[in-house]
């Protein structure tokens, strides 16, 4: 069983490299990009499933009840746009392929070992940092905006935006030859998602320069221009996956050390 888990933990690992490097560069990830991962995993993970059920039925009907559960939970995100379709399937494919840890690590794991719980949580709190990392580099830049923005975004030259990646955080507009500009709201990009109405992102401007001729000449004339800082979320799942396979459960040990045990 061990080496199953081991074989479709390296299987899917390569695919979320591929898949973060996919979907950096062009903002999407063909769902053809699962299938040699689901080729190797699905027979290792009916073999798992079946070892499992003839050593401790009990055991295998939990983490079978656990991972349906995960996947449903996670395809309801994708299909209520919650979450990214490329975000949404990778967590539904370690779960439904690695419900168990492959490897011993180094930081100790949770009583109930859902390996796919752990790579959620891991990605949660690395991608935590990103913010972090972004608001420093605004203050030492000396980049003004309302505070919320300090940490999600980032002013780029609106002449080369679409060398860029990310989507504007801005609405500018000309009226009489005067140009404003705010800042989307939270609510505004909550909205549109539901809508079903894509952001404009870099990526589109890049591809595209003919349509978004008018926004390329308003970006121009603002000078500067604030976008995201444009990482999907498939990357800190990659890196929740590698450091969850080799480090284990951050947020179990941070609760333990909170909690003094």
């Amino acid at each position: 069983m061990i080496l199953s888990l081991v074989i479709s933990a390296l299987a899917i690992g390569i695919t979320l490299l591929y898949a973060s490097i996919l979907d950096i560069r062009e903002r999407r990830v063909p769902f053809q990009t699962w299938y040699p991962m689901l080729i190797i995993g699905i027979p290792l993970a009916v073999f798992l499933y079946g070892s499992l059920l003839l050593l401790d039925p009990a055991t295998a009907i939990r983490y079978l009840l656990i991972s349906a559960l995960f996947c449903g939970l996670f395809y309801g995100f994708a299909y209520f746009r919650l979450f990214g379709g490329a975000d949404a399937w990778a967590l539904i494919f370690i779960a439904a392929l690695i419900p168990l840890f492959p490897l011993t690590t180094f930081l100790p794991t949770p009583p109930f070992q859902f390996f796919p719980f752990t790579v959620l949580t891991n990605a949660v709190l690395l991608n935590l940092a990103a913010p972090l990392v972004i608001f420093i580099g605004n203050l030492t830049r000396g980049n003004h905006a309302p505070l919320r923005y300090l940490f999600f975004g980032f002013p780029v030259p609106g002449d080369r935006i679409g060398q860029y990646y990310g989507f504007v955080m801005e609405d500018i507009r000309e009226e009489n030859g005067v140009l404003s500009r705010r800042f989307l709201t939270f609510r505004e990009s909550l909205i549109r998602m539901f809508r079903g109405e894509d952001r404009l992102y870099t990526k589109h401007i890049r591809m595209n320069p003919e349509k978004y001729r008018k926004e390329c000449d308003l970006f121009r004339k603002a000078g500067k221009v604030w976008i995201s800082y444009g990482v999907p979320f498939i990357v800190p799942i990659t890196a929740g996956f590698f450091s969850a396979l080799v480090a284990g459960d951050i947020l179990y040990v941070v609760i333990k050390f909170l909690a003094g045990v």
